[in-house]
């Protein structure tokens, strides 16, 4: 008979430190006492911030939090002292919120996988959390965050919204090539899913990532901060302009258009302005909001009715903000 699974909901930290083959090639004494260093480092702020080391694999190690906004100050904290140290090695950090199977002191599950997966997809340096991680720390730290869009990990069945903690710019891995010292930087776009690539500076300036662009994508020029729900309905719009335009049967095309542009305002505001609230509104509201008055605007009668409705919802917002900050 098996014994019964245990599980529990934690903030799995995993970190994995930059180049760490390449750097013990060149100097294994020196690096291995850069990691024990590092992991100096790790093993005082997981404790301080609550943390306890679950596995320490390698050149890796994967942690667990109770608190989520400690995780995440955590993992800031880590690299910053290791920042101001000028640690030969840089070290990649994910963290996720999730459920996870314990396996004595280890754990095991997707929770693990999709914090392990963050750690790969960061920069040298940088910090990149979860959708459900972001949910829980945006009110709570002072700290910048940068919506880089729905991505999906490699070997994972779907996209995962990814943010970055802004950190500054981020840290060059210093490892030895051909005898001398170079500096060494992740591929720019680490959720291409094709091999990862280095680039030393400044012997290869001119190696760009050359990933094709797709749809809107290639139009813009740049990876649009959508799902593809709604760029489908993005191109919808476009069409019916074009149709309006082509008829030339009188404008009517503004209101489907304004009402497709609402559904894509209500699924992906956030991700387009990057937050959850604009000026401690929440975006979705804020999308009603504009609704109404481009409705006002559309169907003008020589009165601003929308600023009664608009009112009210910055009212009702406000309120609700005080209110769950008081409790």
């Amino acid at each position: 008979m098996h014994d019964r699974i245990t599980r529990k909901l934690t903030t799995i930290l995993a970190a994995d430190a930059e180049q760490f083959s390449t750097a013990m090639t060149a100097d294994e004494v020196g690096t291995y006492a850069e990691l024990q260093s590092a992991r100096d480092v790790f093993f005082k702020l997981i404790e301080r911030h609550g943390g306890r080391v679950a596995n320490t694999a390698g050149d890796g190690l994967i942690a667990d939090f109770p608190s989520v906004v400690e995780a995440v100050q955590c993992a800031i904290e880590v690299q910053q002292e290791l920042a101001a140290k000028d640690s030969a090695l840089s070290f990649r950090i994910g963290v996720n919120l999730g459920d996870v199977i314990c396996d004595g002191d280890d754990l095991i599950g997707e929770g693990v996988n999709l914090a392990a997966r963050l750690q790969t997809m960061a920069e040298p340096g940088g910090v990149l959390i979860s959708q459900q991680v972001y949910d829980h720390v945006k009110n709570k730290l002072t700290i910048g965050f940068e919506y880089l869009g729905d991505r999906r990990p490699r070997n994972l069945t779907e996209d995962i919204a990814v943010y970055r903690i802004s950190l500054g710019a981020p840290r060059p891995s210093r490892t030895n090539h051909a005898g001398r010292s170079a500096q060494v930087w992740e591929d720019p776009d680490p959720f291409s899913g094709a091999p990862k690539r280095d680039y030393a500076l400044p012997d290869t300036p001119e190696d760009t990532d050359d990933r094709p662009l797709k749809g809107l994508d290639r139009l813009f020029g740049r990876r649009l901060p959508l799902s593809d729900g709604s760029k489908k309905l993005a191109v919808v719009a476009a069409g019916l302009f074009l149709l309006d335009i082509i008829s030339g049967r009188g404008i009517w095309a503004h209101w489907p258009m304004l009402a497709l542009a609402m559904v894509i305002g209500l699924r992906d505001g956030h991700r387009i302005v990057g937050r959850s609230e604009f000026l401690g509104i929440p975006v979705k509201l804020c999308v009603i909001a504009g609704f109404l008055f481009l409705v006002n605007l559309f169907s003008w009668e020589g009165a601003l009715w929308s600023l009664w409705p608009i009112g009210g919802i910055a009212v009702f917002s406000l309120f609700k903000r005080r209110r769950s900050q008081a409790e």
